[in-house]
């Protein structure tokens, strides 16, 4: 069994793309802390913002920058693990790492106000998110997108992007944004939990391999060779994923799916109990302040 070593160093740790991911690190810290004096509204930025934003771009640079982004080229599973955490698990942590202030000071941007507005109105954040996730995994779109550098980052950011507004009207930190109380916020994330089942469903019990990707060799030879680099990949004397794997491709397929569906309700059932804490807590507060108010009258008599 060969190992991802063949590839190089290049193509197993993206240096460029780590490069970037720094300076968006660097403009994060010169922001939030250097010129931060100069929004007078503006609050320090705390250890947990900048831990959590600091996970989220180490996630990012770990699923499309280091050797596990080869891997999902390999491996289907590995594939929808990167998916699980790019669309699931990152934009939340990414959220809570940027300061409110920051927040309020971007949706001053007409535009940003009016994307925000309409994308994270919760029906259609629903729908959108959800769409464009299940459009992705239909077998002649997967397969036209990952033989594509172009289609295959934009693709990526698109659903990062919608998976911010999808999870926008759950978690976001701005009081005036909040746009579901606590018993629509479960049926949220139930109904979410629904839409993105028809995907999983379809991985899971396709009776064989479904994409070209990880079973045609002439594909996979043009997705591996965007990958690594054309001359790099000429170089080499592989014919397909098998041989770095001894799973099966319709295993490896259905492992895929059961991940995606597992991670899914992992992170669905951490945010349920994130709002039902919120909930609960939100209601033991108005309780005191009625208590509070019922009880004020009479002490004054």
């Amino acid at each position: 069994m060969l190992t991802l070593d063949i590839f190089g160093f290049k193509a197993l740790w993206s240096p460029y793309f780590l490069l970037t991911l720094l300076a968006i690190v660097a403009v994060y810290f010169l922001i939030t802390v250097t010129f931060r004096s100069k929004f007078m509204d503006s609050e320090p930025l705390t250890k947990k913002q900048a831990g959590l934003f600091l996970l989220s771009i180490t996630l990012i640079y770990a699923i499309k920058g280091s050797p596990l982004d080869l891997m999902a080229h390999l491996m289907f599973y590995i594939h929808m693990i990167s998916m699980a955490l790019l669309v699931l698990v990152i934009p939340p942590i990414f959220i809570f790492g940027v300061p409110v202030w920051i927040w309020r000071k971007l949706f001053k941007i007409k535009l940003v106000h009016t994307l925000f507005n309409f994308f994270t109105k919760p029906l259609i954040a629903l729908i959108i998110f959800n769409g464009l996730f299940s459009f992705y995994h239909i077998p002649m779109i997967f397969d036209r997108v990952m033989q594509s550098f172009v289609l295959h980052a934009g693709y990526s950011i698109l659903l990062f992007i919608v998976a911010i507004f999808m999870w926008w009207p759950l978690i976001n930190p701005l009081p005036e944004h909040q746009r579901l109380s606590g018993l629509k916020k479960v049926g949220y994330i139930f109904a979410d939990g629904i839409l993105i089942t028809p995907a999983c469903a379809l991985i899971i019990f396709a009776p064989g391999s479904i994409y070209a990707t990880y079973s045609d060799p002439e594909v996979w030879a043009q997705v591996m060779s965007l990958c690594v680099g054309p001359a790099t990949f000429a170089g080499l004397d592989i014919s397909g994923p098998e041989l770095f794997s001894s799973m099966s491709l319709l295993h490896d397929q259905q492992l895929g799916g059961v991940l995606m569906k597992i991670i899914q309700e992992i992170v669905y059932g951490v945010i349920l109990a994130h709002v039902f804490f919120e909930w609960y807590r939100k209601d033991q507060a108005d309780s005191e302040k009625e208590l509070q108010q019922t009880l004020k009258p009479s002490l004054i008599e």
